[in-house]
């Protein structure tokens, strides 16, 4: 994948697990805050899976300086 799409995308997950905190933090009945941990539990999961893509995307360009080039 695309490194600054990747990054993009990684900013806005940040951005929507950060919203349903403070949603879940002023939410007033149990019902409310009930669904709102499960879509933080899920924001969480998919936030974790682009670091996780992340992380990889930056070991592999991090290898590849430092392969020698085969000149022929």
């Amino acid at each position: 994948m695309y490194l600054p799409a990747l990054a993009r995308d990684l900013y806005k997950s940040q951005k929507v697990v950060e919203k349903i905190e403070q949603q879940l933090r002023k939410a007033p009945d149990m019902e409310l805050q009930s669904q709102l941990k499960d879509a933080l539990r899920q924001a969480k999961a998919d936030l974790a899976q682009l670091q996780k893509l992340m992380e990889g995307s930056k070991e592999r360009s991090k290898a590849s300086l430092n392969k020698p080039k085969y000149r022929f």
